[in-house]
């Protein structure tokens, strides 16, 4: 059986359960458990704290680990890193008081600076030649400076409204984050053989999250210049309508893309557009 430690509450937590449950893979989720076994795959799910995470893996307590990357590269751990999963980014930024005047990060020097990521804020401050004094505090880093602690904080940010609740404005940022997946390097074959069914499963729901299924009408003639606009995974399905001269196309096209070649699409004289979403992808 496989361990995976995921963080035991939070956005990441949801967001982590949530990719294991697109993987077909059941388990039953309680907030009073520590752990958890799936009933389809041979899966046990740790919850833990973030900040624990990279050294269970790393000791082999847990096979595998989703943590944030600002995590990883705090704790220095940056080996244990597979790939990157796409979800619950964020960004870890400087703040000072809304009331403050700032005009670069030349500000800050010989400022005093709460945080719960020393490493990461050392580096970039170092990095900016500024010298600074850092404060390592656990939770809470955004009332620092209203309690007199700090003159600025360097936090996790999502959507800033935090920051705006306490009286702060963002003013750099010091790196970006998102889910990462970790392993254990020592992992025996049968183990490997294990990850590499999920990493399969997780990368089929991952590229259906960047695709749309897209069906549509379209005369015969424009055939050629509407399937150079769908390339698809290799080619566009053409299925012939039961009205003369008119047939069926069936593709995959990129979210990214997807606006952009709608309308290119209607302009080459595609009718009855439906957009689909793609549960699974596999290739």
């Amino acid at each position: 059986m496989l361990r995976i430690a995921i963080q035991k509450s939070g956005r990441l937590s949801e967001d982590s359960l949530k990719l294991i449950k697109e993987c077909g893979i059941s388990f039953v989720n309680s907030s009073l458990k520590l752990k958890t076994e799936s009933t389809n795959f041979p899966l046990e799910i740790l919850y833990l704290r973030d900040d624990d995470i990279p050294g269970y893996v790393a000791d082999g307590v847990a096979d595998i680990g989703i943590v944030g990357e600002n995590v990883l590269v705090e704790e220095g751990m940056q080996h244990l890193a597979m790939e990157q999963l796409g979800f619950s980014k964020c960004r870890l930024s400087l703040a000072v008081p809304k009331a403050d005047t700032y005009t670069g990060v030349s500000d800050l020097n010989g400022k005093n600076i709460a945080t719960s990521y020393p490493n990461l804020l050392q580096a970039y401050l170092t990095e900016n030649g500024v010298e600074a004094h850092i404060h390592t505090i656990s939770g809470s880093v955004e009332i620092a400076p209203s309690i007199g602690l700090a003159d600025a904080i360097c936090d996790i940010v999502s959507s800033g409204s935090t920051l705006i609740s306490n009286g702060l404005k963002e003013v750099e940022r010091v790196f970006k984050s998102q889910a990462v997946l970790i392993a254990n390097k020592e992992l025996n074959a049968e183990k490997r053989q294990i990850l590499e069914k999920l990493l399969f499963r997780i990368h089929a729901v991952q590229r259906a999250q960047r695709a749309k299924y897209i069906l549509l009408n379209a005369p015969n003639d424009k055939i050629e210049e509407i399937s150079a606009l769908l390339p698809g995974v290799k080619s566009p399905t053409i299925l012939p309508l039961a009205e003369e001269g008119w047939s069926s196309l069936h593709s995959v096209v990129n979210e990214d893309d997807f606006w952009e070649i709608i309308e290119k699409l209607k302009d080459a004289g595609a009718q009855g557009i439906l957009v689909v979403p793609i549960e699974k992808m596999i290739i």
